[in-house]
């Protein structure tokens, strides 16, 4: 007698997903071709994506593989000189495809803990070779020159972290669940759903855009925090368009609208609320203060060497390229789970970025230099790494030049300014 065994990932939804990331994420234009980064374990949903964006039309498809074994020999067996190394010509290569109308999608399955037995120096040595080889393609994304997206997969390494103690297929089941929910693809027209999703954003974006703030001040536990705004800063949030002209959601899920801070006007303390997944460490309890835009004081109760390493990058690793908002009530913060992933939690609470900046993020950024988009407060830096600081015990006001105060968060909560 044989039973019927569900599978932990369901493969419908796992192509209502790869529909999402092709025709929601980066919208792949007809004869486009596609860059896609994946993970060995995700080649599931890299196959089916693949798929979709072959029926969209796309001209080909280029998948790299990475493997967390593989990963962990270079750690376990790599020479010392190795770690202050990267593949540099990957990302040349990255950046000429770019510079040919190619989109780029990443599928994220990270394992929060990979590198946590490593050698702390050989993982920040590691994570800033990576960071200047990487600085080429990454110019294209953060200057968001062509559409491109991320999306999820629930490897077993992470949904054992997010449940811990439960069956291997079990953890996995609800991992991916908790994926498709957030991405929306569990409901009847998950496309219908992003449109309307978008329109909600947009909405939100247009209003703090008409408020024309000066600065965002956060108080709460361990944070009272002013973080400047840039000269002509713009809000966005949900899709936008890149400059090929192609409108993408660059993140899915996400719940966030954000803007881009001045790299020279923030000041005071803030303490994050959730912790950091940063190249297979986990940085937790993160504090910081802020003196004329730059971190002069950080600790954290695990991970300190790697934080100081990336803090040590270069100048704009200490300043800010992001400031966003998000609801404690948003559907990613109610599930109650701690993802210990950067691109859930994110979309949980209010957060910044250290490093650079995003030019979609000015008026008419498209047509900005890096000289002007410096000139108007922008950062530049080879990272952009998100840590969360919001949670149900923050308050945001929005100040204007002169000082004036508009409440634009109450415990964590859009007041009706924003809604």
């Amino acid at each position: 007698m044989t039973t019927n065994k569900k599978e932990p990932v369901d493969p419908a939804r796992l192509a209502s997903l790869a529909e999402v990331a092709i025709n929601v994420g980066v919208r792949l234009s007809p004869g486009q071709d596609l860059l896609m980064t994946s993970p060995v374990e995700a080649l599931p949903l890299a196959r089916k994506i693949a798929g979709e964006a072959y029926k969209a039309g796309a001209g080909v498809v280029t998948t790299l593989l990475d493997d967390d074994e593989l990963t962990l020999a270079r750690f376990a067996h790599g020479n010392d000189a190795s770690f202050d190394r990267a593949a540099g010509w990957l990302f040349n290569g990255m950046a000429e495809a770019f510079d040919n109308n190619c989109a780029r999608l990443a599928i994220s399955a990270d394992n929060p803990m990979l590198l946590a037995n490593a050698d702390p120096d050989k993982v920040g040595r590691a994570s800033k070779a990576q960071s200047i080889a990487r600085k080429p393609a990454l110019e294209k994304i953060a200057g968001f020159e062509i559409n491109w997206s991320i999306v999820t997969y629930p490897s077993l390494a992470w949904a054992k972290l997010v449940f811990p103690g439960e069956e291997d297929g079990v953890a996995v089941q609800k991992l991916a669940e908790a994926i498709f929910s957030a991405s929306r693809v569990d409901l009847p027209d998950p496309v219908s759903a992003w449109r309307s999703h978008n329109e909600a954003l947009g909405r939100r974006t247009k209003t703090l855009n008409e408020q024309r703030f000066f600065a965002l001040e956060f108080v709460g536990p361990d944070t009272n925090l002013t973080v400047g705004l840039a000269d002509g800063h713009e809000w966005a949030g949900g899709e936008a368009t890149a400059n090929n002209g192609i409108t993408c959601n660059p993140n899915i899920p996400t719940e966030e609208v954000f803007t881009t801070p001045h790299a020279g006007r923030v000041s005071g303390h803030v303490a994050s609320t959730k912790p950091l997944s940063y190249g297979g460490t986990l940085i937790r309890d993160i504090s910081v203060r802020f003196k004329d835009g730059r971190i002069v004081e950080a600790k954290s109760s695990t991970g300190q060497q790697v934080l100081e390493k990336v803090l040590d990058t270069d100048e704009g690793a200490r300043r800010l390229g992001e400031v966003a908002l998000v609801p404690h009530g948003s559907p990613i913060s109610q599930s109650g789970l701690l993802f210990y992933n950067t691109m859930f939690d994110e979309n949980a609470a209010s957060h910044i970025a250290l490093g650079q900046c995003y030019s979609k993020c000015f008026a008419n950024g498209g047509s900005l230099g890096r000289e002007q988009i410096s000139a108007q407060g922008g950062n530049q830096s080879l990272i952009h790494i998100d840590w969360m600081i919001g949670s149900g015990e923050i308050d945001v006001d929005g100040l204007d030049e002169a000082g004036g105060r508009t409440p634009v968060m109450r415990a964590g909560e859009w007041v009706s300014l924003a809604q």
